[in-house]
């Protein structure tokens, strides 16, 4: 059953009492916040999280665990946007806990380019790529990636795109902030 949700960001929060392993998989991503909290999303960014955070990094590769486990076990990208190959879940809201990030998690499934919903970051993005298909491609602002991060700046708009097969887009939104009214005619923040 299409469980669509009936406006562009609506995704149930999910309950961590019912999932023990997403209980802690918020944990860990807390201590990843405490690393990167004052960092400011963008190009730089980008470059910094595939260099120092990326695959073979613990965080990374914990990252990429708990979000397989919770493919299996039901609790990432569980509303489903466009069917069972684009969905979209609520891990946690911004709290104190998380330092004010938001955690969120889209699937995208597909071979050819696919596109998602059109959204703008108004404090930017920090996105870990997590390959379910180890040709499975994101394409950020900056290209596409396969494992690693994306982290689009502040103001930044676009259409997430997926190639390649699938994978698990894990996204920390500062105060948990994502438009849906921006349109792909708008002109980029001059720091893209």
């Amino acid at each position: 059953m299409d469980k669509s949700p009936a406006t562009p960001g609506e995704a149930a929060v999910l309950d961590l009492s019912k999932y023990p392993a997403a209980d802690k998989f918020v944990a860990r991503c807390c201590e990843f916040f405490e690393e990167v909290e004052d960092l400011t999303p963008g190009k730089d960014l980008e470059t910094r999280l595939n260099k120092d955070y990326g695959p073979g990094n613990p965080y990374y590769e914990d990252f990429c665990r708990y979000i397989k486990q919770g493919l299996d076990e039901g609790w990432v990208a569980e509303t489903e946007l466009k069917g069972r190959m684009y969905r979209r879940g609520k891990i946690a809201l911004p709290s104190p806990r998380t330092r004010f990030f938001s955690i969120t998690t889209v699937f995208m499934n597909s071979q050819e380019e696919f596109a998602g919903q059109y959204h703008q970051h108004p404090y930017g993005e920090i996105n870990c790529v997590v390959q379910i298909d180890k040709t499975a491609e994101l394409e950020g602002m900056n290209g596409w990636q396969g494992a690693g991060w994306t982290s689009p700046g502040p103001g930044t708009h676009h259409y997430p795109r997926v190639r390649g097969g699938a994978l698990v887009a894990l996204f920390f939104l500062p105060a948990g902030r994502i438009s849906y009214k921006a349109t792909p005619g708008l002109p980029q923040p001059a720091s893209v």
